[in-house]
């Protein structure tokens, strides 16, 4: 029997603007220095007031994003009026701007390349090590000068982004550079992250690239994922190979991490979705089918957060939890995979991944989501935002699978 697609729709809709949106709005905000608090416990208690500059950008990005939405048009919200939407834009826009503006003046060392943290005033306190503060950077001030329309702010906010963009290019075959432990030449791999994130990020930044900019990376990008890093014959995505996309046989070359190789998919069925490309979008769901049966704890449920490909002990002492955004991405994933192409198994999946996360993260209480389960699915961390976890995978997940349902449904 089919669900009700409106029902599911309206649930991702009201959990967005009714219970994760308001968290942040009320918890995260620093109103002396700007920026935003994300060590936030059950409750939303403030337990550390550094800043990450990841989760600073992800949540200027998601501010932002919202307010760049059809939704937000008078009278498309649930007949709210035109004052009220007014109203709620006119606060997303605030919040993202105390982050831009924070983020401008304090994010980025003299070269232009963005840190990993700062205090609450914006010191900085560990250094750019790697690219994916810059990833961020360039996602989040891409929507933000989208969001604040024309003017010299818009301006500043596009050279912004085009720069950090820019240092994600430049840097991606050595994304850390200078500050990378590994010794030269000895075994060298490259990993999933770099291509899956820069394909993503194309695909942002795609009303600031000139000429064929954007169908560049994405051909480039989508060859590298679905060629070097997916193993045909298990149909799985590893994590790291040889940097000619062979498969190595150590602790790193080994590691398959499940909710990466998802997130991955539902890039790859995006990019495919904008092009037309039937066979990518097939072969995407595919991995995310193969990807769940591979890694579901068929005692306990939900998906485990690293595996070993041979079976051995993995590296990872955390790789049985089961963390938030791993099933929030393959929630994403499968609603996409359903409405693209209407496989009963695409749904039948999505139905227990859903019944699983919405039981075991969702925190009815206080709003938002709880982000980190031990094996037997019990809260492990009671927290919900630290220095990994704030205010993206959520607020995304929530909106997409809103979106995708609502397609589905008026699709029929």
């Amino acid at each position: 029997m089919l669900p009700d697609f409106s029902d599911l729709a309206t649930l991702y809709k009201d959990a967005l603007l009714q219970s994760v949106l308001p968290f942040w709005e009320t918890h995260s905000i620093d109103h002396r220095y700007g920026g935003y608090f994300t060590c936030l416990d059950a409750a939303g208690k403030r337990y550390d007031t550094d800043k990450f500059v990841w989760l600073q950008n992800r949540q200027v990005w998601t501010f932002s994003m919202l307010c760049n939405q059809p939704f937000m048009t008078a009278g498309n919200l649930d007949h709210e009026s035109p004052e009220h939407l007014s109203e709620r834009r006119a606060t997303w826009l605030a919040i993202a701007k105390g982050g831009a503006d924070f983020l401008s003046t304090h994010g980025r060392d003299p070269e232009g390349n963005w840190y990993f943290s700062l205090t609450q005033s914006g010191k900085p306190l560990t250094q750019p090590y790697n690219i994916f503060s810059d990833c961020f950077a360039a996602m989040a001030f891409s929507q933000y000068a989208l969001a604040i329309g024309q003017g010299p702010d818009q301006q500043q906010a596009k050279d912004i982004a085009r720069q950090a963009y820019g240092n994600v290019l430049r840097r991606q075959t050595d994304p850390k550079g200078r500050y990378s432990k590994a010794y030269p030449g000895t075994r060298p791999l490259k990993a999933l992250a770099v291509p899956m994130i820069l394909a993503n990020l194309s695909l942002e930044m795609d009303w600031l690239l000139e000429g064929d900019a954007l169908d560049t990376v994405l051909a480039d990008t989508v060859h590298e994922v679905m060629g070097d890093f997916l193993d045909s014959d298990l149909g799985l995505m590893y994590e790291h190979v040889a940097p000619d996309g062979a498969p190595v046989d150590c602790y790193e070359g080994r590691l398959m991490n499940p909710g990466h190789g998802i997130e991955a998919m539902w890039f790859m069925m995006a990019i495919g979705e904008r092009q037309g490309n039937r066979k990518l979008i097939d072969q995407a769901v595919e991995v995310v089918l193969n990807t769940l049966s591979y890694a579901w704890d068929k005692e306990h449920g939900g998906l485990y957060y690293f595996l070993d490909r041979e079976g051995y002990p993995p590296q990872q002492l955390e790789w049985d939890q089961k963390l938030w955004w791993v099933h929030l991405e393959t929630l994403v994933a499968l609603a996409m995979a359903y409405r693209l192409t209407g496989r009963a198994d695409c749904l039948a999946w999505y139905q227990t991944v859903h019944a699983y996360a919405w039981s075991h993260f969702a925190d009815s209480e206080h709003g938002e989501w709880y982000g980190y389960l031990n094996r037997q699915g019990e809260v492990l961390l009671p927290l919900k935002g630290g220095k990994w976890k704030g205010c993206f995978h959520v607020p995304r997940a929530m909106y997409l699978c809103w979106q995708e349902f609502e397609r589905i449904a008026e699709e029929g």
